[in-house]
């Protein structure tokens, strides 16, 4: 995959992920990356978030969803790589 070429993934966080400030912290990662998207709470107790922008950015955003932040406890992360939209203009924590 080219580093540079634009990129959206669609992912699910599964574990302790939800009370633990994960939202917020992937907002400051995105953006720290110039990422777009946004991340939101499932009811099932994962947390949801599509990145889009350079496909190396991307997969930094990535990896740090495998241990978020201190207190979240990570089991699983589900990725699917979707064609690039550009859909949206920063990075939202959806709720």
């Amino acid at each position: 995959m080219n580093d540079k070429k634009l990129v959206r993934a669609y992912v699910r966080i599964y574990g302790i992920v939800q009370g633990v400030f994960f939202r917020a912290n992937t907002r400051r990662v995105a953006k720290r990356l110039g990422l777009t998207g946004y991340v939101r709470n499932m009811s099932d107790g994962s947390v949801e978030a599509v990145f889009e922008g350079e496909g190396d950015k991307v997969r930094q955003a990535i990896e740090w969803c495998r241990h978020g932040p201190p207190l979240a406890r990570v089991e699983r992360v589900d990725v699917r790589y979707e064609p690039y939209r550009g859909e949206y203009d920063d990075f939202y924590i959806l709720y």
